[in-house]
């Protein structure tokens, strides 16, 4: 247990300066929203904009080479373990992996072979399938990964969490019963990508400052969309002219799933366990006698900074977040993402799983029950194709409805389900599906309130 007793010391000038000038470079590229091309959204995701407009037409060649070449290592790992691999503790944790890891991106390799020379089965490689994933949504993680995971360290090792986590625990630890640090995940994510805030949260969690239990709220509640992919969404149902109601109504409904879920299993029965098995000391967030929030999370943020000796040792660490991410995480999002969406396109297995929802949608008076009821399901393959199917139905109501629940839901396999299921933090995909459901359920109510206050 922590005393509550902590003594005042001087930091000299070059310690604040290595807290205040990589933390605000920080801040200013992770979470300072900008307008960009008349969008808006952070220094970070513009960055991987630029990367994914310069390179091109060749990264769905890079993204392909990746995995391939991230599976046959793997095998080779498996089969052989080379001493250069198992010798090194990074690439030994890299490439030796559990046997169904291994035949996951066994599969990611299958499926993006398959659909870069689109041979084979068109249900593999076709557009909607593993087409999409491998151009449309690779080179975006691909882009993404690359700056996150060098940049993440300004974020991350010179005491800004400390300091944020310290100010904001008095309201993240009574709301969502989270860590204040873990606001700085939903900010970056808000604003810019989910996949940062994944990344962000996974890297907190193997560091040792998120228990299991915090890592999986997080990862499954906070690692949001960013306002450019709701403008997408909601254009695509035809009510760009309602943007503004619709994006409240979506953190409306989002801000009560945050507070309802987390306290329902499968996530209320996560352990509050560190990665390394030891449980939290919740007295870890008293403020010591004679200390001010601001004044103990200023101490503690230079503290952090004042332990980084050596730059060459931060920069290492930012290369070995981007290998890690786009080498480890590429060939899963390609292998479970594909997966889901052949099941989603090519099965009626999300229809059936939708109907149960007729009659609640139909408690709820929204028009074209049934129809709506197909596209419910369906997000937790991609959040896309809701807003899809959703285009075709004739009532503005139902659309509005079907296009806000695919935001909540937030759990898709496309993309944040399978960059959840290949980081470290601990969910499987079973827990991932009844968070999914239990969003639904809570979500959709909200919305369809909000819906026929609108309409």
């Amino acid at each position: 247990m922590q005393s509550n007793v902590a003594t005042k010391r001087p930091f000299n000038m070059a310690t604040l300066l290595t807290f205040l000038v990589p933390s605000l470079a920080g801040l200013l590229l992770f979470v300072t929203p900008v307008s960009y091309r008349g969008e808006v959204s952070i220094p970070i995701a513009i960055l991987a904009s630029a990367v994914q407009s310069s390179l091109g037409d060749y990264l769905p060649a890079l993204v392909t080479a990746i995995v391939l070449v991230t599976a046959a290592l793997t095998v080779i790992t498996k089969l052989a373990r080379p001493d250069i691999i198992t010798n090194s503790t990074f690439l030994n944790g890299l490439l030796d992996v559990t046997p169904l890891w291994c035949l996951v991106r066994i599969a990611g390799a299958l499926f993006i072979a398959l659909s870069y020379f689109k041979v084979g089965p068109e249900a593999v490689w076709s557009q909607s399938t593993g087409g999409m994933v491998l151009n449309d949504l690779l080179p975006v993680l691909f882009s993404v990964f690359i700056f996150a995971g060098l940049l993440l360290p300004l974020l991350m090792n010179f005491g800004l969490l400390e300091l944020i986590g310290t100010l904001l625990t008095k309201i993240m630890r009574p709301l969502f019963g989270l860590p204040g640090r873990s606001a700085i995940d939903c900010i970056a994510s808000w604003l810019g990508d989910g996949s940062v805030g994944i990344l962000m949260t996974s890297k907190q969690y193997e560091g040792g400052f998120y228990t299991q239990r915090e890592a999986a709220v997080i990862g499954t509640t906070f690692s949001t969309v960013s306002i450019t992919f709701s403008l997408v969404v909601i254009a695509q149902v035809g009510l760009q002219h309602m943007f503004v109601p619709f994006f409240l109504t979506v953190c409306l409904a989002g801000f009560v799933a945050a507070i309802i879920v987390p306290r329902l299993p499968p996530l209320s029965w996560k352990k509050d366990h560190f990665i390394n098995g030891k449980s939290r000391d919740h007295d870890v967030d008293v403020i010591p006698q004679g200390w001010t929030t601001f004044s103990w999370g200023l101490h503690k943020a230079l503290e952090k900074a004042e332990s980084v000796k050596n730059p060459g040792t931060v920069i290492k660490d930012g290369f070995k977040n981007a290998i890690d991410m786009v080498f480890g995480v590429l060939p899963i999002v390609m292998g479970i993402g594909t997966l889901a969406l052949i099941v989603a396109e090519y099965t009626p297995v999300f229809d059936y799983l939708g109907m149960p929802f007729v009659p609640l949608l139909e408690l709820l008076q929204i028009p074209e029950a049934s129809q709506a009821s197909t596209t419910l399901v369906v997000g937790f393959a991609d959040m896309f194709i809701p807003s899809i199917l959703a285009s075709s139905i004739e009532t503005e109501m139902t659309r509005f409805v079907i296009a806000a629940l695919s935001l909540t839901q937030l759990i898709f396999m496309a993309e944040v389900g399978a960059l959840l299921l290949g980081s470290r933090i601990p969910v499987t995909i079973w827990e991932l599906f009844i968070v999914f459901l239990l969003r639904t359920m809570v979500t959709l109510p909200v919305i369809a309130g909000v819906a026929h206050f609108i309409f």
